[in-house]
């Protein structure tokens, strides 16, 4: 587990997030508790559990980013779900435990890569003999003994036996092979196909679990085969790799180690969580409300900390940590039930981003938009220079149109960057080897009429 201290967590989210001070600080000292809790004893260490927090603001603040970089930078098992897509057991939708076994699938694979990087080397060295083999067939390299090719002799005395011409062969292969000079050619080698098609499992809702199961029963009564397939050398020996290091690394301690890492690092974020919440004011209730809360009392288990069966074993919620985040403009959190209310006692409220906050997302992180745009067209061969005054009026726009029409927060800078640069993205091609300097005189033609009429800019920006 990571032991950033708070302050180098937000650091390091500064570098992608600009603003929402307080929710970066609040997200830090969740995480340096995590790691603060892995320091006690055993005992102790059960009763503490993780505090929930619940992100609100308009979108496009920055709420599922957070999360996201957060669990990057901490190399914790992360999964981002929609409320939305949860329904109450018996209705039409997915189950919410689903969701464990999503992130069960995460950890799997986030373990299995780190032990494959661990036994590289050695699955590189198998796989080399086995490509070898391939290009030389029925010639088995001779043994080699540590003092290299030397046996004794008749008087005991050590002579120097000459290697044979088929190890010669074999050796000037490998080095042909480590410089590059097959990478092109081609070699047939036996690869796994799934034998006749695959079957899909249409499993009832609240039972994916089963229906999992019955597609892995399946899949162990028809086993993939081996077919002949021609491939270059270069493919041939990635795929190598990748068999030689599955045979290398044992399946059930990876899942041991996924299932730890799961149950003590894991971090699910739930978005759109205001969409499950019901507004009692409004009265009516309905077949809406039923379902919403349905959602919720079954939310509930899974946040206070339950076992849920997964094909790779049983998987305690207890100290997963739930980030759930929503708009909230409509409800509340209070128009959650309250023991899912209790579950997150952390809540910050993201603010909304204005022209400042716009000119910094422009400038400062390292993924900024036009950072991106500058790398997409010099790919044609046309460098992009961005002047301070036109990332100023781009910015302004952004919090004009957001405050005219819908706030869609930075998100609102996508449509508006890509409006600027769509003629120049178009003529890219033809203009290979320019420069072209976009001004603020740039920004403001190719988009003043689109700002000043209302109606055109809520359905083109």
């Amino acid at each position: 587990m990571s032991n950033l201290t708070p302050r180098e967590i937000v650091s390091e989210l500064d570098k992608y997030i600009i603003g929402q001070e307080a929710a970066k600080r609040m997200v830090a000292i969740a995480m340096r508790n995590r790691w603060r809790r892995q320091q006690l004893d055993p005992e102790l260490r059960d009763e503490i559990a993780p505090k929930n927090i619940i992100l609100m603001g308009p979108t496009g603040v920055g709420k599922t980013e957070i999360a996201r970089r957060l669990a990057r930078l901490t190399n914790c098992p992360f999964f981002k779900v929609e409320a939305t897509k949860f329904t109450e057991v018996g209705y039409v939708g997915r189950d919410v435990e689903s969701m464990i076994r999503d992130l069960m699938e995460i950890g799997v694979n986030m373990v299995r890569k780190e032990e494959t990087a661990k036994v590289r080397i050695k699955a590189e060295k198998n796989a080399e003999e086995r490509l070898l083999d391939l290009l030389l067939p029925g010639k088995k390299p001779q043994s080699v003994g540590p003092m290299g090719f030397f046996a004794g002799g008749q008087n005991g005395e050590v002579e120097k036996i000459e290697p044979p011409k088929e190890d010669n062969t074999r050796e000037k292969f490998r080095q042909m092979f480590r410089s590059g000079q097959l990478d092109e050619r081609e070699v047939e080698m036996e690869v796994t196909v799934q034998s006749g098609a695959s079957v899909e499992i249409m499993a009832i809702p609240g039972m994916e679990e089963m229906g999992s199961n019955l597609q892995n029963a399946f899949s162990n009564m028809f086993p993939g085969k081996r077919k002949a397939r021609k491939m270059k050398i270069k493919d041939a020996y990635q795929l190598l790799i990748d068999e030689e290091a599955d045979k290398l690394i044992d399946p059930d301690t990876v899942n041991e180690l996924a299932r730890e890492r799961v149950e003590q690092q894991g971090i699910l974020f739930i978005d759109e969580m205001d969409k499950i919440a019901s507004r009692h004011d409004q009265g009516g209730g309905g077949s809406a409300d039923v379902s919403r809360e349905g959602v919720q009392r079954d939310l509930l288990p899974i946040v206070e900390g339950s076992v849920v069966n997964t094909k790779y074993g049983m998987v305690k919620t207890d100290h997963i940590l739930f980030i759930a985040a929503g708009a909230f403009h409509f409800a509340k959190p209070s128009d959650l039930i309250p023991e899912l209310q209790g579950r997150f006692p952390l809540r910050e409220e993201l603010s909304s981003l204005h022209k400042e906050e716009f000119y910094q997302i422009l400038t400062e992180p390292k993924n900024a938009l036009t950072v991106q745009y500058k790398a997409l067209l010099k790919t044609e061969g046309v460098e992009v220079d961005y002047t301070k005054e036109a990332l100023e009026e781009i910015s302004a726009m952004a919090e004009k149109i957001n405050e005219e029409t819908e706030n869609i927060g930075a998100r609102r800078l996508y449509t508006i960057m890509e409006k600027i640069l769509a003629i120049l993205s178009y003529e890219a091609p033809d203009k290979s080897g320019s420069k072209v300097v976009i001004d603020r005189d740039y920004v403001v033609a190719q988009l003043d009429h689109v700002v000043e009429d209302r109606d055109l800019s809520r359905y083109i920006l």
